[in-house]
């Protein structure tokens, strides 16, 4: 059984958790820490301040608890994002009423799960003018300062989250979540076309960079990284194409969120594939390899840049904790694990892999994959051969009936004319027929008008010899 062999990826649950141990999935792009440990670590040390941190056997922290970041940093860029919002390093008083701001509010709270063009229609609204400004001022703001570098657009981009997040504090984590959600996707759309692969960093080499090192690793095959995959599968029949499939979709996508739900729906892909392979449950290493294996296969398009992306300008819970969360840390994890893969990985020796690498050998699944390949191939020549022929008999076909329906359309017009010669001399004939008849009653009235005055004398002759009698 595939289960049996051992696998060269193996990675605990504790271990895609923060090095801090604050209850956060962490992330080899941040070191192994979450992105707020990360920012943490990342500031200069005159402004680090001391934060009470839950401890790992305490309930992952949600939402509400990054509004702790915004009492941590008041410092300077706290007010740099002031001045380019309002002109000044304190926010202007609000100026709706308490009933507008109530009734706000209570549009916000009955908007459903998902419907964006509800929350725009919101937003659009006279209770929410001063929402949408703020929007609106954040948006000219970062594309007037596009030119910042990469990380300070994303500082302010984060912030801007959290100061918009306070508007809701009264609302359940799950109404937050829904919310900011909507405003991360009205956000990033717009701002994607300036700060995704930006000139400020290397992401495009790096893109380079990782396309090619999985174009050269795709001789592995499932075996070789434990991936459970049925011997008797066809060449088309790969049951990870629909992962393979949704992992690709991801450089589509414009909002960070958009983008990790098509990590998400690989990961789904993957459990399914999973659980129809094998009838045991899936576990954190056949889900892992099997993400490599995807990976590998798939070799998405500006697959760093897309997961900087994320990881700059998504909402921090979303990759910090949930479900999404545990899949983008495995994707990361995933793309780490192909970055620095060897041999001893996939159980093989320092030679084989380098056999492997510069084309001198090949796994012997592969080889017989390649093998029903080539047999495919030239099935499908021989099969394109024979639909030559059939095309060039279609056409020689076409051409006979083309000419033989000239010759019926020559001969239809030739007998068409000879019907209307024939039906001339009928039209002919009929009308000298008619010229001859009535020339005989003509003739024959002339013969009783000649007969009729010799009747006469002899009707008066005979009249007297009656009388006589």
């Amino acid at each position: 059984m595939w289960t049996d062999k051992q696998r060269g990826l193996r990675v605990s649950q504790e271990e895609l958790l923060c090095k801090n141990a604050c209850g956060y999935y962490g992330n080899p792009a941040w070191k192994g820490f979450c992105s707020k440990c990360w920012r943490e670590r990342s500031r200069p040390p005159g402004s680090q301040r001391q934060e009470t941190r839950p401890s790992s056997d305490e309930a992952p922290p949600t939402f509400s608890k990054f509004e702790e970041k915004k009492n941590i940093e008041k410092g300077r860029r706290i007010s740099t994002v002031r001045k380019l919002f309002w002109g000044s390093a304190s926010p202007p008083k609000p100026q709706e009423t308490s009933e507008s701001h109530t009734k706000m509010l209570k549009a916000y709270e009955n908007l459903e799960p998902g419907d964006f063009t509800g929350f725009l229609k919101i937003l659009r609204s006279p209770s929410s003018q001063r929402l949408q400004s703020r929007c609106i001022a954040f948006l000219n703001t970062m594309e007037a300062y596009h030119d910042l570098p990469i990380q300070k657009q994303s500082d302010l981009v984060q912030e801007f989250y959290q100061s918009f997040a306070e508007y809701f504090r009264s609302f359940s984590e799950a109404q937050v979540t829904q919310i900011m959600e909507h405003v991360e996707k009205l956000i990033m759309t717009r701002l994607h076309k300036w700060v995704f692969c930006h000139d400020s960093c290397d992401d495009e080499q790096k893109d380079l960079a990782l396309q090619r090192r999985i174009r050269s690793l795709n001789w592995v095959t499932p075996q070789m990284l434990g991936v459970p995959f049925p011997e008797n599968t066809p060449v088309t029949g790969d049951p990870f194409m629909p992962a393979i499939t949704a992992i690709i979709e991801m450089d589509a996508k414009r909002a960070p969120q958009d983008k990790l739900a098509c990590v998400s729906k690989c990961s789904q892909h993957i459990f399914e594939a999973l659980s129809t392979s094998n009838n045991e449950p899936a576990n954190a290493d056949d889900f892992l390899t099997s993400l490599v294996y995807v990976v590998l296969k798939a070799n998405p398009p500006r697959l760093h840049s897309n997961m900087q992306y994320m990881i700059r300008f998504g909402l921090p819970h979303s990759l910090m904790a949930g479900e999404s969360g545990y899949y983008f840390t495995n994707l990361s994890c995933a793309v780490a694990f192909i970055e620095k893969l060897d041999g001893s990985a996939l159980n093989l020796s320092p030679e084989e892999f380098e056999g492997y690498m510069r084309g001198q050998r090949a796994p012997a699944a592969l080889t017989k994959r390649h093998q029903v390949a080539n047999d495919t191939q030239k099935l499908l020549e021989e099969l394109q051969g024979r639909q030559q022929k059939l095309h060039q008999g279609v056409d020689a076909l076409t051409m006979e009936l083309q000419k033989w329906v000239q010759v019926v359309h020559s001969q239809l017009d030739e007998a068409t004319s000879q019907f209307d010669k024939v039906q001339k001399e009928i039209t002919a004939q009929a009308e000298a027929s008619q010229v001859m008849s009535s020339l005989a009653q003509d003739g024959s009235q002339e013969k009783e008008k000649e007969q009729q005055p010799v009747l006469l004398p002899n009707d008066n002759c005979q009249a007297p010899k009656q009388t006589a009698c």
